[in-house]
């Protein structure tokens, strides 16, 4: 005779609090107002560019390949890894961290490689920063939330 054991499974339900859609919401609104951003910059026509000052020019025609890409995978990525919050995949983290790099690498230029801070002054590494803040605040949430078992 053999003994037959069963395992019961208990379907326990994880309460996800009410704010974190609202700050999915939130955070895909930013990221897509983030690629609006990047096409608008990448649509910048010849004539758009000489109304700008002789110092802004020289930003824009010295900025290299690599920072542009890296603008397009932090906001690419960042509106993908919003999504992916909101919809509450696992996913999310590994985007966001991909959006991070992104905007750590385009950072780098902007802080360190180019004139920015010479012309377009102190006041213009505000929004910089800010971004810096938001996309590292991403990842930690959905890091946190997937620690927490509020995704699928």
């Amino acid at each position: 005779m053999t003994k037959q054991i069963t395992k019961k499974s208990t379907l326990a339900t994880i309460d996800i609090p009410s704010w974190f859609k609202v700050v999915a919401i939130i955070a895909l609104v930013w990221n897509l107002l983030g690629v609006l951003a990047f096409a608008g910059q990448m649509m910048l026509t010849p004539e758009m560019l000489a109304e700008l000052p002789v110092a802004e020019q020289e930003l824009y025609a010295s900025t290299p390949l690599w920072a542009t890409i890296a603008f397009a995978i932090a906001v690419f990525f960042g509106a993908f890894g919003s999504l992916l919050l909101l919809l509450k995949k696992a996913l999310s983290t590994a985007i966001l961290i991909l959006s991070l790099v992104g905007v750590v690498v385009q950072m780098l230029h902007t802080f360190l490689l180019s004139k920015s801070l010479e012309v377009l002054g102190p006041n213009s590494m505000i929004m910089p920063v800010i971004v810096i803040l938001i996309a590292i605040y991403l990842v930690w949430l959905s890091k946190n939330a997937q620690v927490n078992g509020w995704f699928s």
